[in-house]
């Protein structure tokens, strides 16, 4: 009978110290068992994108004087550096305020063909948009926009048959398509199309005195090219 229990106790302890050793084995290969990297989360992109392009202004060559019956106006075309700047509200949802100036040479026509030029002026159109962003096209990024112009014009001369002339600051429309070419997360080319409703009143007063007023009916596209980089 004792070397019986002798046996068991001696069975039981051995049973223990394998246990014991299992468990020590466990917890080292826990210990020594290299660990995954874990993968960190792509660093969320600013909402601010900017834009440089290069724009082209080219107006609807219409408009009259209200005295003279017959006449018509014509407006120079340009080529002028311009500013983007852009908020993301969600990946898809954005607001576009577009920033440059140019100068206008205005000419006469139709029934004042024969005045030349009238006057030049400079011309600060900021632009404001609402755009919807497609995000399902990987690197290209094309989007629609609408949204409201208002135009300053300053600097104003008159030349030749005008003693003075005054266009008038006015709001417009405007419409927009175009698109983002991403090289990578934060740099892409950039092609932008707008279409400004914008139809100016002017005063003006010819070199015997005669003061004169019409509708200057510029409706300008505007067409650019340039460089996108989202912070």
């Amino acid at each position: 009978m004792v070397k019986q229990r002798k046996g068991l106790v001696q069975g039981m302890a051995a049973a223990a110290a394998l246990l014991l050793a299992g468990h020590e084995a466990a917890a080292a290969d826990l210990i020594t068992a290299p660990q995954a990297p874990v993968a960190e989360a792509p660093a969320a992109l600013s909402p601010w994108q900017f834009r440089l392009r290069a724009l082209g202004v080219i107006t609807n060559d219409k408009g009259s004087v209200d005295q003279i019956p017959g006449s018509d106006l014509s407006y120079s075309d340009t080529v002028i550096p311009e500013l983007d700047i852009t908020y993301y509200f969600t990946d898809n949802f954005a607001a576009e305020l577009i920033l440059g100036t140019t100068k206008a040479n205005i000419d006469g026509g139709g029934a004042i063909g024969g005045l030349g030029k009238l006057g030049d002026v400079w011309v600060l159109p900021p632009t404001l948009t609402l755009q919807y962003h497609f995000t399902n096209f990987g690197a290209f990024k094309p989007y629609v926009g609408a949204g409201v112009n208002y135009t300053i014009f300053y600097n104003q001369d008159a030349t030749g048959a005008l003693s003075d002339i005054d266009v008038e600051n006015t709001f417009g429309t405007a419409l927009q398509v175009g698109f983002d070419y991403m090289i990578d997360e934060h740099w892409g080319l950039n092609f932008d199309v707008k279409k400004i409703f914008l139809k100016p009143d002017f005063n003006a007063t010819l070199a015997d005195g005669t003061a004169i007023s019409g509708e200057a009916k510029l409706d300008p596209w505007l067409i650019g090219a340039g460089v996108t980089y989202r912070f």
